[in-house]
């Protein structure tokens, strides 16, 4: 046995149900002649009739046999689960998968399935397929391939269920997209705050950037850079009171605000940005935190990577997003906008 772990440290963790321990011992009960992953819920054995082994062929050279619920025989339950989502998702990339067939693969029912499938991956299985889907489209029409090959590239089954979600997908028509997105047009105007100048543009649908800076020529090659494809120009002289009303929000924080917003991103970045919106001006919460809101504990780089892709600025609050030590870091118009926004609103 390790030198490391005591049977103390052991039985600790196996009265915890410690599941980062699965794999680095196992116990076995003298009394049901079975032995376990630290982690097993069945009902805890007496103290005096546990054993410790540091593998499972030790367990069962001892003569115990790997018990039924938790399956020590098998890898651990967390890598049983993150393999079987894996395997889930080749499955929808291949156009092949079946929700009951992968729930009775990895042993449990539909419901319990889809929760397993969106704590490893932030999404659910369908979410996860149109995203594919979305992602498959946009390559095969970036490279030039005709819209009907991109229908069925993608797993479409009919033109039109493609041209439903297209708008969704692509944010303008496939033969738009096909061009680069050349004659998307968005109109942008200048405002001033606290923090310095604001740019704000928008499309048809709503407000699409708000960036903050320190000058006029900056913001307009930062938005240019994020728009690469896009028609700018400067927006008519009515679009000065939807400027007014961003300023005003970076001015006067509050929780609710009825800016119409153009959101695009990935299934997984749109729920990030949903939960910074959650966060009341005031507050703060952690990368970590904010991953264990959203049911991802070790999602916290990703979550933070789609902090960083957030191009609504204050709109979509990632500012409240802090470092678990409690420092200003990581935010895209600078820490000290970033610490002078909470600052204001605290």
């Amino acid at each position: 046995m390790s030198a490391t772990m005591t049977d103390n440290d052991r039985l600790a963790r196996v009265r915890a149900r410690d599941a980062s321990a699965d794999g680095e011992f196992f116990y076995a009960v003298l009394t049901t002649g079975v032995f376990c992953y630290p982690s097993c819920a069945a009902r805890p054995a007496r103290v005096e009739n546990l054993r410790f082994y540091d593998t499972r062929e030790a367990a069962a050279r001892a003569g115990y046999r790997p018990c039924q619920r938790c399956r020590p025989d098998l890898p651990p339950r967390a890598i049983r689960a993150r393999d079987a989502v894996t395997a889930a998702c080749r499955a929808i990339e291949q156009g092949v998968f079946d929700i009951d067939q992968a729930g009775e693969a990895a042993g449990l029912g539909r419901a319990a399935f889809t929760r397993l499938f969106r704590g490893v991956t932030g999404v659910t299985p369908t979410a996860y397929a149109a995203a594919w889907r979305a992602r498959v489209a946009q390559a095969a029409l970036s490279a030039g391939a005709p819209v009907t090959e991109a229908i069925y590239d993608a797993g479409f089954s009919s033109s039109g269920r493609f041209y439903e979600a297209a708008d969704g997908m692509l944010g303008m028509t496939p033969t738009r997209w096909r061009r680069g997105g050349a004659g998307a047009a968005i109109g942008y105007a200048f405002g001033e705050s606290f923090v310095g100048t604001v740019l704000v543009a928008a499309t048809a649908r709503g407000i699409c950037a708000i960036l903050l800076g320190d000058s006029a020529d900056a913001l307009r090659a930062e938005l240019r850079a994020r728009f690469p494809q896009a028609s700018l120009a400067a927006a008519p002289p009515d679009f000065a009171a939807r400027v007014a009303e961003v300023v005003a929000l970076i001015e006067a924080p509050r929780a609710v605000h009825d800016l119409p917003l153009d959101i695009s991103g990935t299934a997984f970045q749109r729920r990030v940005w949903a939960a910074l919106r959650e966060i009341p001006p005031g507050e703060t919460l952690s990368y970590g935190g904010l991953a264990t809101r959203l049911g991802m504990p070790k999602a916290a780089r990703a979550v933070g990577s789609a902090c960083a892709a957030n191009k609504l600025a204050v709109a979509i609050p990632c500012h409240r997003v802090i470092t678990g030590a409690g420092a200003v870091t990581g935010y895209a118009w600078g820490r000290a906008r970033k610490a002078a926004l909470l600052a204001r609103e605290k």
